[in-house]
Protein backbone atom coordinates (compact mmCIF):
# COMPACT_ATOMS: atom_id res chain seq x y z
CA UNK A 1 0.00 0.00 0.00
CA UNK A 2 0.69 3.58 -0.81
CA UNK A 3 0.21 7.12 0.82
CA UNK A 4 1.14 10.78 0.71
CA UNK A 5 -0.09 12.49 3.37
CA UNK A 6 -2.34 15.31 3.00
CA UNK A 7 -1.52 17.78 5.34
CA UNK A 8 2.24 17.64 3.86
CA UNK A 9 1.54 19.85 1.00
CA UNK A 10 3.35 18.16 -1.90
CA UNK A 11 1.93 16.58 -4.79
CA UNK A 12 3.53 13.01 -4.71
CA UNK A 13 6.59 12.95 -7.42
CA UNK A 14 8.11 9.64 -7.49
CA UNK A 15 4.85 7.48 -7.65
CA UNK A 16 1.67 7.21 -9.97
CA UNK A 17 -1.41 8.22 -8.18
CA UNK A 18 -4.04 5.87 -7.38
CA UNK A 19 -1.34 2.92 -6.31
CA UNK A 20 -1.54 1.82 -10.31
CA UNK A 21 1.54 1.24 -12.22
CA UNK A 22 1.68 3.87 -15.07
CA UNK A 23 2.56 1.98 -18.28
CA UNK A 24 5.01 4.24 -21.23
CA UNK A 25 2.06 6.16 -22.49
CA UNK A 26 0.61 7.26 -18.82
CA UNK A 27 4.41 8.30 -17.77
CA UNK A 28 4.88 10.34 -21.20
CA UNK A 29 2.17 12.35 -20.48
CA UNK A 30 1.99 12.59 -16.70
CA UNK A 31 6.17 13.99 -16.69
CA UNK A 32 6.64 14.66 -20.22
CA UNK A 33 9.20 13.26 -22.69
CA UNK A 34 12.54 12.96 -21.25
CA UNK A 35 15.33 15.59 -22.53
CA UNK A 36 18.80 16.36 -21.21
CA UNK A 37 21.71 18.46 -22.36
CA UNK A 38 25.22 17.01 -22.69
CA UNK A 39 27.09 16.09 -20.64
CA UNK A 40 28.14 19.25 -18.49
CA UNK A 41 25.42 21.04 -18.64
CA UNK A 42 23.52 18.10 -17.00
CA UNK A 43 26.22 17.69 -14.35
CA UNK A 44 25.98 21.21 -13.42
CA UNK A 45 22.27 20.79 -12.98
CA UNK A 46 22.73 17.66 -10.78
CA UNK A 47 25.04 20.17 -8.86
CA UNK A 48 22.93 23.15 -8.19
CA UNK A 49 19.81 20.63 -7.31
CA UNK A 50 21.66 19.29 -4.29
CA UNK A 51 20.97 15.42 -4.85
CA UNK A 52 22.32 12.93 -2.38
CA UNK A 53 21.80 9.50 -2.42
CA UNK A 54 18.63 7.44 -1.46
CA UNK A 55 20.50 4.46 -0.81
CA UNK A 56 21.58 4.99 2.80
CA UNK A 57 24.95 6.98 2.66
CA UNK A 58 23.28 10.18 1.64
CA UNK A 59 26.39 10.80 -0.74
CA UNK A 60 26.23 13.92 -3.09
CA UNK A 61 25.01 12.44 -6.66
CA UNK A 62 27.29 14.97 -8.55
CA UNK A 63 30.09 14.08 -6.62
CA UNK A 64 29.94 10.23 -7.69
CA UNK A 65 28.80 10.87 -11.28
CA UNK A 66 31.98 13.31 -11.73
CA UNK A 67 34.47 10.49 -10.48
CA UNK A 68 32.95 7.93 -12.60
CA UNK A 69 33.38 10.15 -15.76
CA UNK A 70 36.67 11.41 -14.60
CA UNK A 71 37.62 7.82 -14.19
CA UNK A 72 36.62 6.64 -17.59
CA UNK A 73 38.68 9.65 -19.49
CA UNK A 74 41.85 8.59 -17.09
CA UNK A 75 41.71 4.79 -17.57
CA UNK A 76 39.93 5.47 -21.44
CA UNK A 77 37.48 2.31 -20.42
CA UNK A 78 33.81 3.35 -20.77
CA UNK A 79 32.01 3.26 -17.64
CA UNK A 80 29.08 1.30 -16.91
CA UNK A 81 25.51 2.21 -14.99
CA UNK A 82 24.15 0.00 -12.40
CA UNK A 83 20.78 0.64 -11.16
CA UNK A 84 21.03 -0.85 -7.37
CA UNK A 85 17.30 -1.83 -6.71
CA UNK A 86 18.01 -5.09 -4.68
CA UNK A 87 16.73 -3.68 -1.00
CA UNK A 88 17.98 -6.05 0.45
CA UNK A 89 16.57 -4.87 3.70
CA UNK A 90 13.42 -6.34 4.78
CA UNK A 91 11.83 -3.88 6.62
CA UNK A 92 12.20 -1.59 3.32
CA UNK A 93 9.82 -1.76 0.58
CA UNK A 94 9.95 1.87 -0.98
CA UNK A 95 12.23 0.86 -3.78
CA UNK A 96 10.52 -2.03 -4.66
CA UNK A 97 6.62 -0.28 -4.43
CA UNK A 98 8.49 2.52 -6.86
CA UNK A 99 9.93 0.35 -9.23
CA UNK A 100 6.35 -1.34 -9.45
CA UNK A 101 4.20 1.90 -9.62
CA UNK A 102 6.89 3.74 -11.59
CA UNK A 103 9.25 1.76 -13.49
CA UNK A 104 9.73 4.40 -16.35
CA UNK A 105 10.76 6.81 -14.24
CA UNK A 106 13.77 4.73 -12.69
CA UNK A 107 14.75 3.86 -16.54
CA UNK A 108 14.72 7.51 -17.58
CA UNK A 109 17.28 7.97 -14.24
CA UNK A 110 19.32 5.13 -15.84
CA UNK A 111 20.00 6.92 -19.25
CA UNK A 112 20.18 10.43 -17.76
CA UNK A 113 23.10 8.91 -15.65
CA UNK A 114 24.35 7.03 -18.39
CA UNK A 115 24.65 10.42 -20.44
CA UNK A 116 26.25 11.98 -17.50
CA UNK A 117 28.86 9.59 -16.88
CA UNK A 118 29.97 8.25 -20.74
CA UNK A 119 28.35 4.94 -20.41
CA UNK A 120 27.36 2.88 -23.17
CA UNK A 121 25.61 0.27 -21.13
CA UNK A 122 23.66 -0.45 -18.52
CA UNK A 123 22.20 -3.10 -15.64
CA UNK A 124 18.95 -2.89 -13.53
CA UNK A 125 19.45 -5.00 -10.36
CA UNK A 126 16.51 -6.61 -8.50
CA UNK A 127 15.07 -9.45 -6.10
CA UNK A 128 11.86 -9.92 -7.50
CA UNK A 129 9.98 -7.90 -10.26
CA UNK A 130 12.48 -8.54 -13.10
CA UNK A 131 9.22 -9.77 -15.63
CA UNK A 132 7.67 -6.58 -15.10
CA UNK A 133 10.79 -4.35 -15.55
CA UNK A 134 11.52 -6.75 -18.93
CA UNK A 135 8.11 -5.90 -20.09
CA UNK A 136 9.10 -2.12 -19.45
CA UNK A 137 11.89 -2.03 -21.53
CA UNK A 138 10.05 -3.31 -24.68
CA UNK A 139 8.47 0.04 -24.69
CA UNK A 140 11.17 1.68 -24.79
CA UNK A 141 13.77 2.89 -27.62
CA UNK A 142 16.52 4.13 -25.74
CA UNK A 143 19.94 5.24 -26.53
CA UNK A 144 21.83 2.74 -24.35
CA UNK A 145 20.41 -0.77 -23.61
CA UNK A 146 19.26 -1.76 -20.22
CA UNK A 147 19.53 -5.66 -18.64
CA UNK A 148 17.78 -7.02 -16.12
CA UNK A 149 19.74 -8.59 -13.64
CA UNK A 150 18.36 -10.84 -10.92
CA UNK A 151 19.88 -11.19 -7.61
CA UNK A 152 20.05 -13.72 -5.21
CA UNK A 153 17.48 -12.33 -1.62
CA UNK A 154 20.53 -11.95 0.62
CA UNK A 155 21.00 -8.95 2.89
CA UNK A 156 24.08 -8.15 1.23
CA UNK A 157 23.30 -8.39 -2.43
CA UNK A 158 22.43 -4.88 -2.75
CA UNK A 159 25.94 -3.91 -1.59
CA UNK A 160 28.07 -1.77 -4.31
CA UNK A 161 30.98 -4.38 -5.10
CA UNK A 162 28.66 -7.10 -4.06
CA UNK A 163 26.60 -6.11 -6.89
CA UNK A 164 29.10 -5.00 -9.12
CA UNK A 165 30.69 -8.65 -8.89
CA UNK A 166 27.56 -10.55 -9.46
CA UNK A 167 27.29 -8.50 -12.81
CA UNK A 168 30.39 -9.76 -13.59
CA UNK A 169 29.58 -12.80 -13.43
CA UNK A 170 31.01 -13.53 -9.65
CA UNK A 171 29.21 -14.20 -6.69
CA UNK A 172 27.47 -11.35 -5.14
CA UNK A 173 29.66 -11.02 -2.24
CA UNK A 174 31.52 -7.36 -1.01
CA UNK A 175 34.63 -6.92 -2.07
CA UNK A 176 37.35 -5.36 -0.14
CA UNK A 177 37.77 -1.33 -1.16
CA UNK A 178 40.78 -0.74 -3.22
CA UNK A 179 40.54 -0.13 -5.92
CA UNK A 180 36.64 1.21 -5.44
CA UNK A 181 34.88 -0.16 -8.27
CA UNK A 182 33.93 3.95 -9.27
CA UNK A 183 37.65 3.10 -10.70
CA UNK A 184 37.15 -0.56 -11.25
CA UNK A 185 34.08 -2.75 -11.89
CA UNK A 186 32.09 -4.76 -13.98
CA UNK A 187 34.33 -5.68 -17.07
CA UNK A 188 37.46 -3.72 -14.81
CA UNK A 189 35.72 -0.32 -16.11
CA UNK A 190 34.94 2.69 -14.04
CA UNK A 191 31.03 1.51 -12.68
CA UNK A 192 28.14 3.30 -10.84
CA UNK A 193 25.86 1.93 -8.44
CA UNK A 194 22.81 4.21 -7.49
CA UNK A 195 20.02 3.39 -5.90
CA UNK A 196 16.88 3.39 -7.95
CA UNK A 197 15.32 6.37 -6.21
CA UNK A 198 17.95 8.19 -6.41
CA UNK A 199 18.21 7.68 -10.23
CA UNK A 200 13.82 8.78 -10.20
CA UNK A 201 14.73 11.87 -8.37
CA UNK A 202 17.72 12.40 -11.14
CA UNK A 203 15.12 12.23 -14.03
CA UNK A 204 13.01 14.60 -12.91
CA UNK A 205 15.48 17.06 -12.28
CA UNK A 206 17.00 16.73 -16.22
CA UNK A 207 13.53 17.54 -17.19
CA UNK A 208 12.32 20.07 -14.37
CA UNK A 209 15.72 21.53 -13.35
CA UNK A 210 17.26 22.29 -9.92
CA UNK A 211 15.01 25.10 -8.60
CA UNK A 212 12.06 22.82 -8.81
CA UNK A 213 13.61 19.62 -6.83
CA UNK A 214 14.62 22.35 -4.47
CA UNK A 215 11.23 23.77 -4.10
CA UNK A 216 10.42 20.81 -1.48
CA UNK A 217 12.82 20.00 1.45
CA UNK A 218 14.82 22.12 3.28
CA UNK A 219 17.15 24.35 1.99
CA UNK A 220 20.23 21.62 3.03
CA UNK A 221 18.42 19.07 2.48
CA UNK A 222 16.25 19.39 -0.73
CA UNK A 223 14.14 17.03 -2.33
CA UNK A 224 11.51 14.55 -1.22
CA UNK A 225 12.32 11.06 0.03
CA UNK A 226 10.20 7.81 0.24
CA UNK A 227 9.75 6.30 3.61
CA UNK A 228 8.75 2.75 4.89
CA UNK A 229 5.88 3.39 7.15
CA UNK A 230 6.16 -0.35 10.43
CA UNK A 231 3.31 0.80 13.16
CA UNK A 232 1.67 -2.06 14.72
CA UNK A 233 -1.76 -2.70 13.36
CA UNK A 234 -1.95 -1.28 10.17
CA UNK A 235 -0.45 -2.01 6.80
CA UNK A 236 3.11 -1.47 5.93
CA UNK A 237 2.80 2.00 4.02
CA UNK A 238 5.19 3.62 1.80
CA UNK A 239 4.98 7.07 2.40
CA UNK A 240 6.46 10.25 0.28
CA UNK A 241 7.78 13.37 2.26
CA UNK A 242 10.04 16.15 2.05
CA UNK A 243 12.90 16.47 4.28
CA UNK A 244 12.55 18.57 7.43
CA UNK A 245 8.66 16.98 7.94
CA UNK A 246 9.14 16.02 11.45
CA UNK A 247 9.09 12.22 12.07
CA UNK A 248 5.39 12.85 14.45
CA UNK A 249 3.18 13.84 11.12
CA UNK A 250 4.59 10.63 9.55
CA UNK A 251 4.20 8.04 12.64
CA UNK A 252 1.74 7.19 15.25
CA UNK A 253 3.70 8.02 18.39
CA UNK A 254 1.07 7.65 20.81
CA UNK A 255 1.51 4.10 22.88
CA UNK A 256 5.07 3.64 21.84
CA UNK A 257 8.27 3.10 23.58
CA UNK A 258 10.58 3.26 20.88
CA UNK A 259 11.19 4.17 17.25
CA UNK A 260 13.16 2.10 14.99
CA UNK A 261 14.92 5.00 12.59
CA UNK A 262 16.67 3.84 9.24
CA UNK A 263 16.46 0.27 8.99
CA UNK A 264 18.28 -2.94 10.67
CA UNK A 265 21.32 -0.65 10.38
CA UNK A 266 19.88 2.22 11.86
CA UNK A 267 19.20 3.52 15.37
CA UNK A 268 16.67 3.00 18.50
CA UNK A 269 15.60 5.85 19.55
CA UNK A 270 13.41 6.39 22.84
CA UNK A 271 10.08 8.26 21.56
CA UNK A 272 10.17 11.15 23.02
CA UNK A 273 13.43 11.87 21.31
CA UNK A 274 12.06 10.52 17.83
CA UNK A 275 8.73 13.10 18.35
CA UNK A 276 11.27 16.07 18.25
CA UNK A 277 12.92 14.74 15.14
CA UNK A 278 12.85 15.61 11.51
CA UNK A 279 13.28 13.30 8.20
CA UNK A 280 17.03 14.19 7.78
CA UNK A 281 18.97 12.20 5.24
CA UNK A 282 21.91 11.59 7.12
CA UNK A 283 19.65 9.42 9.64
CA UNK A 284 16.89 8.00 7.07
CA UNK A 285 19.63 5.09 6.23
CA UNK A 286 17.40 2.41 4.07
CA UNK A 287 14.71 4.68 4.54
CA UNK A 288 12.78 2.76 7.50
CA UNK A 289 10.55 4.05 10.12
CA UNK A 290 8.85 1.73 12.81
CA UNK A 291 7.64 1.88 15.90
CA UNK A 292 7.80 -0.22 19.46
CA UNK A 293 4.61 -0.65 21.52
CA UNK A 294 4.93 -0.58 24.51
CA UNK A 295 3.93 -4.08 24.63
CA UNK A 296 6.70 -5.28 23.06
CA UNK A 297 10.29 -5.74 24.24
CA UNK A 298 13.01 -3.94 22.37
CA UNK A 299 15.71 -6.15 23.44
CA UNK A 300 13.74 -9.33 22.34
CA UNK A 301 12.80 -7.68 18.64
CA UNK A 302 16.86 -6.58 18.37
CA UNK A 303 17.95 -9.90 19.00
CA UNK A 304 15.79 -11.32 16.39
CA UNK A 305 17.26 -9.17 14.11
CA UNK A 306 20.83 -9.68 15.09
CA UNK A 307 20.78 -13.68 14.64
CA UNK A 308 19.38 -12.72 11.10
CA UNK A 309 22.36 -10.10 10.41
CA UNK A 310 24.99 -12.23 11.90
CA UNK A 311 23.45 -15.59 9.06
CA UNK A 312 23.68 -13.14 6.73
CA UNK A 313 27.11 -11.67 6.59
CA UNK A 314 29.40 -12.78 3.74
CA UNK A 315 31.41 -14.90 5.96
CA UNK A 316 34.91 -13.50 4.37
CA UNK A 317 36.30 -11.46 7.32
CA UNK A 318 36.75 -11.83 11.15
CA UNK A 319 34.35 -9.19 11.96
CA UNK A 320 31.29 -11.22 9.94
CA UNK A 321 32.92 -14.28 10.60
CA UNK A 322 33.45 -14.55 14.35
CA UNK A 323 32.13 -11.00 15.57
CA UNK A 324 28.57 -10.80 14.30
CA UNK A 325 27.81 -14.06 16.01
CA UNK A 326 29.22 -13.79 19.16
CA UNK A 327 27.59 -10.32 19.55
CA UNK A 328 24.19 -12.00 18.72
CA UNK A 329 24.08 -14.62 21.00
CA UNK A 330 25.01 -12.56 23.56
CA UNK A 331 22.34 -10.32 23.03
CA UNK A 332 20.20 -13.15 22.61
CA UNK A 333 21.45 -13.66 26.28
CA UNK A 334 20.49 -10.43 27.07
CA UNK A 335 16.91 -10.43 26.02
CA UNK A 336 16.33 -13.51 28.18
CA UNK A 337 15.38 -12.39 31.09
CA UNK A 338 17.75 -13.79 34.05
CA UNK A 339 21.41 -13.77 34.79
CA UNK A 340 23.32 -11.72 32.25
CA UNK A 341 27.14 -12.74 33.46
CA UNK A 342 29.31 -10.10 31.26
CA UNK A 343 27.39 -10.03 28.58
CA UNK A 344 27.26 -6.23 28.40
CA UNK A 345 30.83 -5.61 28.53
CA UNK A 346 31.43 -8.11 26.14
CA UNK A 347 28.72 -7.26 23.26
CA UNK A 348 30.46 -3.32 24.08
CA UNK A 349 34.23 -5.06 23.70
CA UNK A 350 33.39 -7.07 20.26
CA UNK A 351 31.30 -4.06 19.12
CA UNK A 352 35.02 -1.98 19.24
CA UNK A 353 36.47 -4.57 17.42
CA UNK A 354 34.94 -5.31 14.81
CA UNK A 355 33.94 -1.58 13.76
CA UNK A 356 35.59 -0.54 10.56
CA UNK A 357 37.34 -3.86 10.24
CA UNK A 358 35.39 -5.41 7.69
CA UNK A 359 35.36 -5.57 3.73
CA UNK A 360 32.29 -3.57 4.12
CA UNK A 361 29.93 -1.75 6.45
CA UNK A 362 28.18 -4.69 7.15
CA UNK A 363 29.73 -4.53 11.13
CA UNK A 364 29.15 -1.45 11.22
CA UNK A 365 26.02 -0.84 10.75
CA UNK A 366 25.22 -3.76 13.01
CA UNK A 367 27.22 -1.90 15.47
CA UNK A 368 24.85 1.09 15.39
CA UNK A 369 22.47 -1.09 16.11
CA UNK A 370 23.30 -3.13 19.02
CA UNK A 371 24.79 0.51 20.60
CA UNK A 372 21.49 2.31 20.08
CA UNK A 373 19.59 -0.77 21.48
CA UNK A 374 21.78 -1.05 25.02
CA UNK A 375 21.47 2.70 25.40
CA UNK A 376 17.13 2.75 24.43
CA UNK A 377 16.30 0.05 26.41
CA UNK A 378 18.55 0.69 28.83
CA UNK A 379 15.78 0.39 31.61
CA UNK A 380 14.33 -3.06 30.19
CA UNK A 381 17.78 -4.88 30.66
CA UNK A 382 18.02 -3.79 34.03
CA UNK A 383 14.26 -5.10 34.65
CA UNK A 384 15.87 -8.89 32.38
CA UNK A 385 18.93 -8.85 34.81
CA UNK A 386 15.93 -8.81 37.81
CA UNK A 387 14.13 -11.88 35.82
CA UNK A 388 11.43 -9.98 34.21
CA UNK A 389 10.16 -8.76 31.40
CA UNK A 390 7.84 -5.87 30.58
CA UNK A 391 6.29 -6.68 27.80
CA UNK A 392 3.18 -8.20 27.27
CA UNK A 393 3.11 -9.47 24.24
CA UNK A 394 5.35 -11.68 23.00
CA UNK A 395 4.92 -11.83 19.29
CA UNK A 396 7.54 -11.12 16.30
CA UNK A 397 6.95 -7.84 15.30
CA UNK A 398 9.97 -6.54 12.86
CA UNK A 399 9.71 -8.81 9.42
CA UNK A 400 13.11 -11.22 9.65
CA UNK A 401 13.20 -13.58 6.52
CA UNK A 402 13.11 -17.43 7.46
CA UNK A 403 16.24 -18.88 7.97
CA UNK A 404 16.48 -20.98 4.44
Amino acid sequence: MTATFPDLHMSPRLLAPGGTPADFPTHEQRYGPLRYDAPEPLLRLIAESGLTGRGGAAFPVYRKLVSVADAGRRTGRTPVVIANGAEGEPASRKDKTLLHLSPHLVLDGIQVAAAATGAQEAYLAVEEGASHLESALTHRRDPVPVKVVRLPKRFLSGQSSALARYVDGDTALPAYKNPPIRERGVNRAPTLVQNVETLAHLALIARYGPDWFRSAGTPAQPGSTLCTIHTQGSEVRVVEAPFGTPLHRLLPLHGTSAVLLGGYHGTWLPTPQAAELTLDATTMGAGVLATLPTTHCGLAETARVLRYLALQSAGQCGPCLNGLPRIAAAFATLATPGPQGTNRTDIARWSGLVEGRGACHHPDGTVRLVRSALTTFASELDAHAQGFCTATDKSPLLPVPEEN
